[in-house]
């Protein structure tokens, strides 16, 4: 991404940020956070990733009813960037469930290190001596003081 492309997509990710703690806190039904925001070339699409805290259920809610509120949410957030940007990017939600999926692979972790007792493990196998030029040349008789 070019500079500018990370400077809207910060602004764009602090704004809406504050705009889902303020305005639209109310109105969403479960705990919402932006967790990344990445901007096109021509900066006329922003793509935001939300991370939903619940169940699988309350997610799928709760994130119908963000995708529900991007009009409102892209004229609020129009008013407040204004003066920054010339035009306000068509806003794209995507939900973002790598939360979800780095403690799925935890809990696998955790499987694998409790599924062996501390007995089951193969005992290593005796490594052999590896020869080495003094060694050779001990053993030959071609060293001479």
């Amino acid at each position: 991404m070019s500079i500018r492309q990370e400077r809207v997509a910060r602004l764009i990710q602090r704004e809406i940020a504050s705009l889902l703690i303020s305005d639209f806190s109310n109105e969403i039904p479960g705990i919402v956070t932006l967790t990344n925001v990445r901007v096109t070339k021509d900066l006329s699409i922003a793509y935001l990733y939300v991370s939903v805290l619940g169940t699988s259920g309350e997610t799928e809610a709760t994130f119908a009813h963000v995708k529900a509120l991007t009009p409102r949410i892209r004229r609020t957030l129009g008013s407040r960037i204004r003066h920054q940007v010339r035009k306000i990017p068509d806003l794209r939600f995507f939900l973002d469930d790598t939360l979800d999926r780095a403690a799925e692979i935890d809990t696998l972790f955790e499987g694998i290190r409790y599924s062996t007792e501390p007995g089951d493990e193969p005992a290593p196998a005796p490594r052999a001596p590896v020869p080495n030029a003094w060694s050779q040349a001990v053993g030959t008789g071609r060293l001479r003081w």
